[in-house]
C-alpha cells in the first residue's frame, strides 16, 4: 500500500481502509497520509480515526498513540477507547480513559455510551468492588433509567454472582422492556434460580429468539439438559427462529445426556439455523459432544469436514480435538495440535488445553512427562490438570505421585470429593487400609460428601440416566435380570472382579449419602 494511492481519495473513504486486516505498517501509511493532508487537525475526524483503529483493526496500542496526539480528545474518541478495551483482554484499561473524561475540567462529561461500555468492562473484570462503583457513578450522572444501561447492569451483577443486585435493578424498572426481561431470565439461570427464570419467561408478553435461547442456555448450565431439549423442541413447534446460542446450548445438552443421535441431527440439519448456516460454535459443540462420549474418531472426522468448509477453529474446537486425542490415545497428534494452536492459528492455549495434554500423557502411562507438563505450564495449574494426573496415578498404581496430585487439588478446592475418593482407592489398591480409613476420617471432619456416580446411555434416540443406588428407572426390574444374567456368564467364563476399591466406594455411598 502506498500513500500515493490516497491522493484522489476522500478522508472518509480512507477510514474504510482501516479494518481487521490492516497491519501496523499499513496503519502507519494511512496515518501519514492523513497528517500530510491535514485531516487530523479536525478533532472529530481524529476521533473517528482512533475509533476505526481500536474497533476495526483492534490495535489498541496504536490507537492510544494517535489519540494522545490531540490535547483535547473528543468524548467520542475516549468512549471508543473505553468500548474497545471493554471487549478486549484488558478491560481494566477502560477506566484509564474514563478518568481522562473526569479530568477534562467539565469540557466533556460521560454520557450513556460511556457507562454502557464501563458496565461491560466491569462484567469482564469480575471485580465485585468495581461494578457497584460504576453503578454509583451512573446514578450520579442521571443514567440509571437508561434501558440499555439497566439491562447491562443486570448482566454485570449476574457475572459477579450478585443475584440480589440483579433483582434490585430489575424491580426498579417500572415497565421493563423485552431486553431487560431477557437479561433477567439469563441472570436468574446463570445464578442457579432456573425455576424463577422459567416463571419470568412464561410471564413475558413477548419472547424473541434471544429470550428462548437464554432459558435454553440456562437449563444446560444448570445441568437440566432434558428440559433444555424439551424447550428447544417447543421453540421449533412455535415457529421461533433458531439462533446460534440455542443450537450451541442444545448440542451441549446432547453431550451431557449422551444423546449423540439427537446432537448429530441438530448439527447436520443446517436448516435449523436458517440462512446463517453452521459456524465455528456449532461445529465445535458437535465435536465436543462426540469427544465427550468416546467417539474420538468421529470428532476428528468432523474437524476435517469443518476445515473443508473453510471454517477457522477456535479455543473450543481445539479443546474438542484434544479430548478426541485422549480417547484415541494419540499422544503425538495431541501435542501437534497444541503446537498448531499457537503457530498456525495464533490461539494461546488455556488451562483446559494443558489439562487435556496432561490427561493424554497420563492415560498413556507417561506420568513423569505429565508432571513435567504441569510444572512447565505458563499458567498456574488448575484442578483439571492435577485431577487428570491423579486419575492416571489410580490407573497405574503410582501412590507417591497420587498423594502429590491429591494434595495439590485439595489446596485449590478443599471440598473436592473426587480427590479424596481417588486417593482412597489408590491406597485400597495398595492394601493401605489404615490410610484408606484416614482419608475417610478427613472427609468427615471437612464435611466433604461424595456425589453419587452417574451414567447415561442413548437407546433409540432416548437418553437413559442411572445414578448409583437408584432403582427408579421404569424398567429397573428387567435391567436387573439382564445384568444378573451377564454377571453369571462372565463368572462362568472365568472373570474375577477386583473389588478392593469398589467395596470402599459402596461403603462410602452408604455412609455419606
Amino acid at each position: 500500500m502506498s500513500y500515493l494511492t490516497f491522493r484522489s481519495v476522500s478522508k472518509h473513504s480512507i477510514l474504510s481502509l482501516v479494518d481487521s486486516r490492516a497491519c501496523l505498517k499499513e496503519l502507519k501509511q494511512i496515518h501519514t497520509q492523513l497528517l500530510i493532508n491535514g485531516y487530523l487537525n479536525d478533532p472529530h475526524f481524529l476521533g473517528q480515526f482512533v475509533a476505526a483503529i481500536a474497533l476495526k483493526s483492534h490495535n489498541l496500542d496504536y490507537s492510544n498513540l494517535v489519540l494522545h496526539q490531540c490535547h483535547t480528545p473528543t468524548l467520542f474518541a475516549l468512549n471508543s477507547m473505553i468500548r474497545a478495551h471493554s471487549k478486549s483482554s484488558t478491560p481494566q484499561n477502560s477506566f484509564h480513559f474514563f478518568n481522562e473524561i473526569l479530568r477534562s475540567d467539565k469540557r466533556i462529561s460521560p454520557d450513556n455510551y460511556t457507562f454502557n461500555f464501563l458496565v461491560r468492562a466491569s462484567a469482564q473484570l469480575l471485580a465485585r468492588g468495581t461494578g457497584p462503583s460504576v453503578h454509583g457513578f451512573l446514578i450520579k450522572y442521571g443514567f440509571e433509567f437508561d434501558s440499555h444501561i439497566q439491562s447491562g447492569l443486570i448482566f454485570m451483577y449476574a457475572e459477579l454472582g450478585c443475584l440480589g443486585s440483579c433483582h434490585q435493578v430489575f424491580e426498579s424498572i417500572p415497565n421493563p422492556d423485552l431486553v431487560c426481561q431477557t437479561a433477567m431470565v439469563s441472570a436468574l439461570a446463570k445464578c442457579g434460580d432456573i425455576s424463577f427464570a422459567r416463571e419470568l419467561f412464561d410471564s413475558m408478553p413477548q419472547r424473541d429468539p434471544v429470550a428462548w435461547s437464554a432459558l435454553i442456555a440456562g437449563y444446560t448450565q444448570c445441568g437440566q439438559s432434558r428440559d433444555a431439549l424439551r424447550l428447544f423442541n417447543f421453540m421449533q413447534l412455535e415457529g421461533v427462529k433458531v439462533n446460534e446460542v440455542s443450537v450451541v446450548s442444545v448440542l451441549s445438552a446432547c453431550s451431557n445426556l449422551g444423546a449423540l443421535d439427537h446432537g448429530r441431527w441438530v448439527h447436520g440439519n443446517g436448516s435449523v439455523l436458517g440462512n446463517e448456516g453452521k459456524n465455528v460454535y456449532t461445529w465445535s459443540s458437535a465435536m465436543n459432544g462426540l469427544a465427550m462420549n468416546g467417539a474420538g474418531d468421529k470428532c476428528l472426522e468432523l474437524f476435517s469436514l469443518m476445515q473443508n468448509e473453510g471454517v477457522l477453529p477456535n479455543e473450543v474446537t481445539f479443546l474438542s480435538i484434544l479430548r478426541a486425542c485422549c480417547v484415541l490415545g494419540l499422544v503425538e497428534d495431541g501435542h501437534m495440535y497444541l503446537d498448531a494452536m499457537r503457530k498456525d492459528y495464533g490461539i494461546e492455549p488455556l488451562l483446559e488445553h494443558y489439562g487435556c495434554i496432561v490427561d493424554l500423557y497420563g492415560r498413556a502411562g507417561r506420568l513423569d512427562e505429565a508432571l513435567n507438563i504441569i510444572n512447565d505450564m505458563p499458567l498456574k495449574p488448575h484442578t483439571g490438570a492435577w485431577g487428570a494426573l491423579l486419575n492416571a496415578c489410580k490407573t497405574y498404581k503410582n501412590m507417591e505421585l497420587g498423594e502429590l496430585a491429591s494434595r495439590k487439588i485439595i489446596e485449590l478446592e478443599s471440598k473436592n470429593h473426587g480427590a479424596y475418593v481417588l486417593l482412597s482407592n489408590i491406597y485400597a489398591d495398595s492394601k493401605k487400609w489404615e490410610k484408606v480409613d484416614n482419608v475417610r476420617q478427613v472427609m468427615k471432619v471437612n464435611g466433604v460428601r461424595k456425589q453419587p456416580g452417574c451414567s447415561v446411555i442413548e437407546i433409540d434416540g432416548e437418553a437413559h440416566e442411572f445414578l448409583v443406588g437408584d432403582n427408579s428407572h421404569p424398567k429397573y426390574g428387567d435391567i436387573e435380570v439382564v445384568l444378573q444374567d451377564i454377571s453369571k456368564r462372565m463368572k462362568l467364563s472365568g472373570y474375577a472382579t477386583n473389588s478392593d476399591s469398589l467395596l470402599f466406594d459402596i461403603e462410602e455411598e452408604k455412609e455419606l449419602l
